[in-house]
């Protein structure tokens, strides 16, 4: 039997960290039972002294004469931006057939990203505060409005794309990007758009056992459509109002829901890393990458990988390390568990919702009284329930019903919490100031009870004359606005 680790046992040490890859791994490390795999998960638990908070945020590049996307090649697009970034930074390319895709810090702590239509991602560095991924955040943009001005583009922060048909979006040169855009209409309607034109901010967190990692997946796959509904950001398609508040979680729900989605074997209370184990084996690959060459996987699972599917057919066709590392990349649930677990539920947004999302998570999760607070609050809510609210809050946000009233009395009661627990880490930064000042963004929303999509839709209706162009102005990361919203 697989073993069970628990909060007495000892913490089993890991060289990854609260973020993800900057790359595909090349792990060359045999995979000879499924065992291996489990304490692969399970390496990732650490004492809470080494909790450690990542963060990841997406932004889409434009040209700020006329709005337009920004191509890969040419002297002033994606690749000259990150090469440029290169020149500054002093980080390792990353590059892809000949192609510079990429960015890795030289200790492999933070990198610089390229999803598939040119939405440029910061995967920070793991770090020990709220504040200190803030000052990451505002380092990066600095560093690329210095980069980027030169080259006409600014950066739009929410959670997809208001303007450009799926045929305007840029492609960029990645090999694994290749192989889904070709796998991605066979599993769902909407793949597409989710590869080309949405945008996310994540947060990446640390568990001390296997305990505590059940405790956290449980609270955070229950409220990740509370989450979905307060990051809302994302109302208009191709210049138009698309009927939605998050249409990035609308199209979540139609992108490959083998692979993504709420999990329902997760609420069980004997969940376990060998059960995240037993499913993703039964998940189709994308790819298994062999001397730097992706090969298309896409018609065999991981448990037929581990079962010889391979061995004619690769170069070296016996799993690995690494291609189990790669695998896990590629699902998509609302709560990701690798060594750490990632928030997947949010939608891109204004400069102060990158520092709002780590600041709820860590105040709901890292302090043990707010966690079990959480738990409290959720115990009882049911699959049904859940998977209900995830179905409404795409349209309705923190309108959506829910037990005789709307999440927004839901949200206001899980930042009361997110807020004594960060009260109680009591991590202060030069001002004094404890990391409860990066709840003030959400706390506004609960209060005035609209998200940042109908604020959006208000404007569209007045000021901005039924034109989507202004957003560009008033949600680029180097505005005005975004400047006094920096936190």
């Amino acid at each position: 039997m697989a073993k069970r680790f628990n909060q007495n046992e000892d913490f089993k040490d890991s060289n990854k960290e609260s973020g993800i890859m900057a790359r595909d791994t090349t792990d060359d490390t045999k995979i000879y039972g499924k065992e291996a795999l489990i304490d692969y998960l399970a390496a990732g638990c650490k004492p809470p002294n080494r909790w450690r908070i990542g963060t990841e945020h997406e932004k889409f590049p434009f040209y700020t004469d006329g709005n337009c996307p920004v191509p890969y090649a040419g002297n002033k697009g994606i690749r000259a931006l990150l090469e440029n970034m290169q020149a500054v930074l002093g980080w390792e390319a990353v590059v892809d057939e000949g192609n510079t895709i990429g960015l890795v810090e030289p200790t492999e702590q933070g990198a610089i990203s390229l999803e598939p239509g040119g939405q440029f991602e910061l995967s920070g560095a793991p770090l020990s505060t709220v504040h200190q991924t803030c000052g990451e955040v505002h380092a990066h943009l600095a560093q690329l409005h210095q980069v980027a001005d030169p080259l006409g583009i600014s950066f739009l922060g929410i959670g997809a794309n208001p303007l450009w048909t799926l045929d305007e979006t840029p492609v960029m040169p990645k090999s694994r990007y290749r192989i889904m855009a070709n796998y991605m209409p066979k599993v769902g309607r909407h793949g597409l758009d989710m590869m080309y034109r949405t945008s996310t901010i994540q947060v990446n967190l640390d568990f001390s056992s296997e305990t505590d990692m059940r405790r956290k997946m449980q609270v955070a796959m229950k409220l990740q459509p509370l989450a979905t509904a307060l990051f809302a950001s994302s109302p208009f398609t191709e210049g138009k109002p698309n009927g939605f508040l998050s249409w990035r979680s609308e199209i979540w729900r139609d992108t490959d829901n083998k692979r993504a989605g709420i999990l329902p074997f997760v609420f069980s209370p004997y969940f376990g890393f060998d059960d995240y184990v037993e499913w993703a084996f039964d998940i189709p690959m994308y790819f298994v990458l062999r001397e730097g060459q992706y090969h298309d996987t896409t018609d065999i699972t991981f448990r037929q990988f581990m079962n010889g599917a391979l061995k004619n057919r690769l170069p070296d066709g016996e799993p690995t390390i690494g291609d189990w590392t790669n695998h896990l990349s590629t699902l998509f649930p609302e709560v990701r568990l690798k060594q750490f677990l990632e928030m997947r539920g949010s939608d891109g947004g204004p400069w102060s919702r990158i520092c709002a999302l780590p600041a709820y998570w860590v105040g709901l999760l890292y302090d043990e009284d707010s966690l079990s607070e959480a738990e409290a609050l959720v115990q009882d809510w049911t699959l049904a329930e859940i998977q209900e609210i995830r179905d409404h809050v795409a349209i309705l946000a923190l309108k959506a019903p829910f037990r005789n009233t709307t999440l927004l009395e839901f949200a206001r009661e899980t930042l009361k919490i997110a807020h004594k627990g960060l009260k109680k880490r009591h991590q202060l930064n030069n001002a004094g100031n404890d990391e409860t000042i990066f709840l003030s963004s959400l706390e506004e929303i609960v209060i005035n009870g609209k998200t940042e999509a109908e604020r959006m839709l208000s404007q569209y209706d007045g000021a901005w004359s039924s034109s989507v162009e202004p957003v560009f102005c008033e949600y680029s990361y180097c505005s005005s606005r975004e400047n006094q919203q920096g936190g």
